[in-house]
């Protein structure tokens, strides 16, 4: 099916062909403007649609197998809700053509307007704040246990010198063991 078909799927319920067209058109462009900034737009029964970050990688050319670097992207990514699953694999019997095939969402699931939006901005800085918090926490435990091994390490090391020392002192002078093998070499002729 494609949008011409869609368009005059529900041209019936809408009241109208180009009010259908007007429609599929207006949650089409809502679909991609907010995925396009980063939100997700879940619509319960149906699925959601997200921004996806690809990382850069390395990858084959199928026709020479030459090795090829693939830089960093953004994909959007559609994810089938539990309820079309369903439809689909055949666990639920699809409707009759006048019944909605797609539940609509519990009242008071649907918020719009500045009020949402304001919401999700605090939720997301909220959530900034956390992660933020959580990464200062991490460096200064780093910091802690970096400096512990700097301390264990010099203790150690001070342990070990006056050792060294002491085994320094009893090894033989060069003159004394040169004589030594002098003398094993006359005696043995």
């Amino acid at each position: 099916m494609n949008k011409a078909q869609l368009v005059e799927a529900i041209a019936d319920k809408v009241g109208g062909r180009q009010a259908a067209a007007d429609a599929v058109d207006a949650v089409l462009d809502a679909i991609v403007r907010a995925v396009v900034t980063g939100d997700r737009v879940s619509v319960t029964g149906f699925g959601s649609f997200e921004k996806v970050e690809r990382p850069a990688r390395y990858a084959r050319n199928p026709q020479t197998g030459e090795r090829v670097r693939v830089k960093k992207t953004s994909v959007p990514r559609f994810r089938a809700g539990q309820g079309f699953k369903d439809l689909v694999s055949g666990a639920k019997k699809l409707p009759r053509g006048g019944e909605v095939a797609v539940k609509k969402a519990p009242k008071g699931s649907l918020s719009g307007g500045a009020a949402a939006t304001a919401r999700t901005t605090t939720k997301k800085a909220a959530a900034k704040k956390a992660t933020t918090a959580k990464a200062a926490a991490a460096k200064k435990t780093t910091a802690k246990q970096a400096a512990a091994k700097k301390t264990a390490a010099k203790k150690a090391t001070a342990k070990k010198a006056p050792a060294k020392k002491a085994t320094a002192k009893k090894a033989p002078s060069k003159r004394t063991s040169a004589r030594k093998s002098a003398a094993k070499r006359t005696t043995s002729k």
